[in-house]
């Protein structure tokens, strides 16, 4: 992918990448991934980064967000006609730069059954944690306390 450059985010990027996250599935709202929070994330020591063409069309993300402890790596999307052509392990690479730079381990959490994520992620150097189960609460109202 010679005519592909990655960069840092910028706050102007904010639509198109919103756009590209609604066509790869990762924007619902249940995640509250809004400008103010990927700026606040970036101030407490994460990275967003965007992949784009030479003719400036954004084509994929990787999100990092540091916890003060470890690096937490998400939101890599990468547009459908792209895949498959090495950018997602560019982004991968690039995070993972990323994390030896800052020094911190990294993380990330990928759905079972998404085998060609977890091939790149396994085949980049991560590895299967095994013992635990993730849980979340997404809707306060829901939790009886």
């Amino acid at each position: 992918m010679n005519n592909i450059t990655i960069r840092d985010f910028e706050e102007k990027d904010y639509s198109e990448m919103l756009e590209l996250w609604n066509d790869t599935g990762l924007a619902t709202p249940q995640r509250n991934d809004n400008l103010e929070v990927i700026l606040n994330s970036i101030r407490m020591g994460g990275r967003l980064f965007i992949a784009e063409t030479s003719g400036k069309e954004m084509v994929a993300t990787a999100w990092v967000t540091f916890d003060g402890r470890r690096l937490h790596f998400h939101h890599l999307g990468v547009r459908p006609d792209y895949r498959g052509k090495g950018l997602g392990r560019q982004m991968t690479s690039r995070c993972i730069e990323f994390a030896k730079e800052k020094g911190s381990q990294i993380k990330l959490e990928v759905h079972r059954d998404n085998l060609p994520a977890i091939n790149l992620f396994t085949s980049s150097g991560f590895n299967y944690l095994g013992d635990y189960d993730v849980y979340i609460i997404r809707d306060f109202s829901k939790t009886g306390l």
